[in-house]
């Protein structure tokens, strides 16, 4: 049994003016559906998005996402600071640790004075 045969027998069971009526009535709404929706009322029916909600939509997305670059930006940019404070207080220990080291090689007199001298030169452009 195919779809026009389905049909058929449908409309055999309503007199010869229903069916004309209900006709109509599919043909009408067939007609405002494709107007207002062209080919897709035939996929979707009237069951469609505005294009205005869905442009509210998308621009709801953008401010979420502009939002999340935001707060990863501040992230990395927190990162960076961190980065940078912990390189900084690691080469101050350095610093402070060679800066004794010298002292104590120069009182065992590996070094002499302008070896350290120059050494603390080296230490102090760093």
């Amino acid at each position: 049994m195919t779809g026009w045969d389905f049909l058929d027998r449908f409309m055999s069971t309503f007199p010869p003016i229903a069916a004309t009526i209900l006709f109509v009535a599919l043909l009408v709404i067939f007609i405002i559906g494709f107007s207002r929706h062209g080919l897709n009322f035939l996929k979707y029916g009237f069951r469609q998005t505005e294009i205005s909600s869905l442009g509210t939509k998308i621009s709801e997305v953008n401010t979420k996402i502009d939002g999340l670059r935001s707060e990863v930006k501040t992230e990395i940019d927190g990162l960076r600071l961190e980065l940078t404070t912990i390189k900084t207080n690691h080469f101050g220990h350095l610093k402070g640790f060679l800066t004794e080291l010298t002292s104590i090689l120069l009182d065992k007199d590996i070094l002499n004075n302008t070896d350290k001298a120059r050494l603390d030169n080296q230490l102090r452009d760093m």
